[in-house]
């Protein structure tokens, strides 16, 4: 279509939001590149024609109404070679969109570009089964879909997308936040903290030192969770200067959380769409408050959006075919949003779920149980034959708590899949998955043992392996200073007698 917008449309696209686009149409492209730099590397062990949940096998006993996915069309059957290209495809299109060039064409470009992203990743998610069955999976299809509709620097915001990525943060927020408090009561009497530093699946560096805070700040630290992610969420639905106001206390917040613990990319997502939602003004607002030189510092999509940062530029005009899209695209956004909704005012509400096989609006949460105690699956080798109790070597894994001399390491917003499905087998999560690691082990598979941070045997296959159940817990600052430990360990029982391959 041709033409442009009647005056009385004059409201539809915006100049108040250019670096609020740029902000998120590159930081999802990263976030895309990083996902698909993580399927490049563990898929295949994890998920390929020899992987722990294979999945040609899955695809074989399900249907494709179970999970769109390009695996699933005719003639492009899973293979890993396909996996390998996918994800390669995945990587170049959002490292792309992070130095801008979809964005300097028209707006079909990076509205292109971006469905090519949410159509290959949310390929991996359908067929992903345990190893993808997380909040940020989804996170990640649903804010790339709108963010394809965000347009190019050749046309103004258009501010449906924008009051759907504040739809998007508000559930994203709120559902958090409800889960919370209809669950575990540690939450409600704001103890949750004094266990959840220790007992997360992955503590990053700094989460000692959280843990070893005073009770009272982690009171403190519970109450500001239930204002941040219970009330600061309503501000996104009134005019601005609200939403930016609610969307940099979420920023902050989200900080905290980056320091304290390993969540993949799910607090660099929601952080992007905090920024997403600030506007031109309030960015000028803090510039100047900083100092900056035009009000300004943060980036802008174009020279007219660098301009509007300071209020002083009109939104280019919107191609009808534009307004047509996007217009089409919010009206579905907003019938799929019904059961959304409800999920949030429901008492049985549901975390992390999705309604529809395109994970185009979901519902989201996360911690609506605290953990009080910290057991760990370790692995354990031998190359004895008929070993004795020092011929047992642990495996050690690149994110997970094994030696108790290690520091946790900062791993996210890279995601290590297998450390942290890791973490639910003490919790008595049914892990078929679990049995053919053990016997890739045996067979020292290259592919495998490249998930790990050590292979004691440097390649070759051990007579046999066996997983010991352990309970963790952080060395107190005297065992600390005392030791150089960050960890004390006590050995519960074997989870897994020893397992041997086949006699030939």
């Amino acid at each position: 279509m041709a033409g442009t917008l009647p005056d009385w449309l004059g409201w539809w696209s915006s100049a108040d939001y250019d670096v609020a686009r740029t902000l998120l149409q590159r930081g999802f492209g990263a976030l895309y590149a990083l996902a698909f730099f993580g399927a490049l590397r563990q898929f295949r062990p994890l998920l390929g024609e020899r992987g722990l949940q294979p999945v040609p096998r899955f695809i074989a006993r399900t249907h494709w109404r179970d999970g769109p996915s390009l695996f699933r069309l005719r003639g492009l059957r899973y293979s890993d070679r396909l996996l390998v290209a996918v994800d390669w495809c995945g990587m170049l299109l959002g490292a792309s969109v992070v130095v801008g060039l979809p964005q300097a064409g028209p707006w079909w470009v990076p509205a292109l570009v971006f469905l090519a992203l949410w159509w290959l990743y949310l390929s991996l998610v359908n067929v992903g089964q345990t190893f993808y069955a997380f909040g940020w999976e989804t996170l990640l299809c649903e804010a790339g879909f709108l963010v394809a509709f965000l347009g190019s620097d050749a046309v103004g915001t258009p501010l449906l997308m924008i009051f759907a990525v504040r739809w998007l943060l508000f559930r994203l927020e709120l559902g958090a936040g409800l889960i919370k408090w209809r669950g575990d009561t540690a939450w409600r009497d704001l103890t949750a903290l004094n266990y959840h530093h220790e007992t997360q699946p992955l503590p990053g560096p700094f989460s000692w030192h959280a843990h070893h805070l005073p009770r009272w700040w982690h009171r403190v630290e519970v109450a500001g969770s239930h204002v941040t992610q219970l009330l600061l969420p309503w501000l996104l639905l009134l005019p601005q200067p609200f939403p930016s106001v609610a969307a940099l206390a979420f920023v902050l917040t989200q900080g905290w959380l980056v320091l304290t613990g390993n969540f993949a990319w799910l607090n660099w997502a929601t952080i992007v769409l905090s920024l997403g939602v600030v506007d031109d003004g309030t960015w000028a607002w803090l510039g100047g408050l900083l100092g900056l030189p035009d009000g300004g510092g943060a980036p802008a999509s174009s020279s007219a959006g660098a301009a509007s940062s300071a209020g002083a530029a009109a939104a280019p005009a919107a191609p009808l075919d534009f307004v047509v899209v996007v217009s089409a695209v919010a009206l579905l956004l907003l019938a799929l949003s019904v059961r959304p909704a409800l999920n949030l005012a429901s008492r049985h509400q549901r975390m992390n779920a999705s309604f529809e096989p395109f994970r185009l609006v979901n519902a989201y949460g996360a911690f609506g149980s605290i953990t009080r105690r910290r057991d760990e699956i370790t692995v354990e080798g031998t190359l004895t034959d008929n070993p004795g109790p020092d011929d047992w070597v642990e495996y050690e894994f690149r994110g997970k708590p094994g030696p108790v001399g290690r520091r946790p390491p900062q791993v996210a917003p890279y995601h290590l899949r297998l450390d942290w499905l890791m973490w639910f087998l003490p919790l008595g999560h049914s892990a078929r998955w679990f049995t053919v690691f053990l016997r890739r082990l045996l067979e020292a598979d290259p592919e495998t043992l490249r998930l790990l941070r050590r292979d004691p045997f440097d390649g070759r296959p051990p007579r046999a392996v066996r997983a010991v159940l352990h309970r963790y817990r952080y060395t107190t600052p005297e065992e600390r200073r005392r030791t150089g430990d960050w960890w004390v360990r006590e050995r519960l029982q074997l989870a897994v007698d020893p397992v041997r391959l086949p006699a030939a």
